[in-house]
């Protein structure tokens, strides 16, 4: 039969086809949780990642479930299109809509990684019903799958998804610590509630921070507008046009434009063509997006650029970025569709002396440059994961 198109040096022999319910057997046995066998819940694990977001051994609901025993796989067959899955190392007792699979003379981590795979994805998502789909137990269990003769070369398919799935981990969990300690920098390293200096400097200054109007601390304000979308010339030029769907939330760097105008759209129409180094906010559809521009662009309507900044541009970003959130928050829940050019230069910004505002906003910068670098490792992994899980298996 055919092979893999990847396999391990020394393996040789043809996969066989084996049903599933030959290689994995469901868990029947239910049990109330307790203090040795917490409850496992869906929403305790992340979605196509196989891990736990909390832990469950703190849990103090008493609930019933299928017993587990860290030598089972355990995967969602609720919605299975949302991949939740789980290979577990300790006990417990599985909550609803799970399978608890037994392997049956088959490697425990080569099971966790053939119910991931595209072929698996294809049968448990031919399930009945449209507002609660279900994986068919009948239906998968009778499904054949080709599966290694060696159980050596079963082990080292697991051992090898099992150290990518470490490094994916590693990664994510970098990145999310990243991203507390920038968040708890972001409230000690600016003055909170009325106070004139922060809970967190930098050794050697001293001095009060200085509070102005928000429109005092740009020489220039830029508004948008969007071309005529049935003109097709007017976006086929080089000018980088911006809309607020181009902003991710806390990103503040690195935006990258998907469409261009010509300069006969920038005349044309509402938009302006703004300079480099400039920071763009979002003040109507996301409000609270905003992000520090290095290049000359053109805005939709939903914006307004601060242009020709007195104050050092990095720390400017992040102190408008925590302005924004408050702004958010103002919007969020109400009637109102957004802030107003007016409403938001009159806000006031406090910042210090020029030389502490360049080590603030270089210390944030750096922290934003860890947590792109753990996400951007974080999803070349998942892409090498994706594609050796199509070809190290049929």
């Amino acid at each position: 039969m055919e092979n893999p198109k990847i396999r391990f040096k020394g393996f040789t022999k043809d996969w066989e086809q084996r049903k599933f319910s030959d290689i994995a057997s469901r868990e029947s046995v239910s049990r109330e949780s307790s203090y040795d066998l917490p409850s496992l819940e869906y929403e305790d694990v992340i979605a196509e990642e196989g891990r736990l977001n909390k832990d469950i051994s703190l849990k103090e609901n008493i609930k019933k479930g299928i017993v587990f025993d860290g030598s089972q796989v355990l995967y969602g067959k609720l919605r299975p299109y949302l991949h939740n899955w789980l290979n577990p190392d300790f006990s417990g007792v599985a909550v609803g809509d799970w399978w608890v699979l037994k392997p049956n003379n088959a490697d425990k981590s080569f099971i966790y990684r053939l119910i991931q795979t595209q072929r698996f994805d294809d049968i448990a998502n031919q399930s009945a019903g449209s507002k609660m789909p279900r994986a068919d137990w009948n239906l998968v269990s009778n499904t054949e799958f080709a599966v290694p003769v060696s159980q050596e070369e079963q082990e080292k398919i697991g051992e090898y998804f099992s150290s990518l799935d470490h490094l994916i981990t590693l990664h994510q969990r970098k990145c999310e610590q990243t991203k507390k300690l920038k968040k708890y920098m972001l409230q000690k390293m600016f003055p909170q509630n009325g106070a004139k200096v922060p809970e967190i400097r930098f050794y050697g200054f001293t001095y009060d921070w200085e509070q102005r109007k928000l429109g005092e601390i740009a020489t220039e304000t830029y508004g948008g507008g969007t071309p005529k979308t049935s003109n097709e010339e007017f976006w086929k030029g080089d000018i980088p046009w911006i809309q607020s769907s181009d902003l991710i939330d806390e990103c503040l760097f690195d935006v990258r434009p998907r469409k261009c105008i010509s300069q006969e759209a920038v005349s044309k129409s509402a938009t302006k063509l703004v300079p480099q180094n400039s920071i763009a906010i979002v003040t109507r559809v996301g409000v609270g997006k905003l992000a520090f521009m290095p290049f000359s662009y053109a805005t939709s309507q939903d914006f307004l650029s601060l242009s020709g900044l007195k104050i050092d541009p990095e720390f400017t970003v992040y102190a408008l970025y925590k302005m924004m959130q408050s702004v958010s928050n103002e919007v969020q829940g109400t009637s109102i569709k957004g802030v107003t050019k007016d409403e938001l230069l009159a806000k006031k910004i406090i910042f210090p002396s020029c030389n502490e505002q360049k080590k603030i906003g270089a210390y944030l910068h750096s922290l934003d440059n860890l947590i792109t670098l753990h996400q951007r490792k974080c999803d070349e992994l998942k892409k090498m994961k994706k594609y050796m899980l199509q070809n190290m298996f049929i």
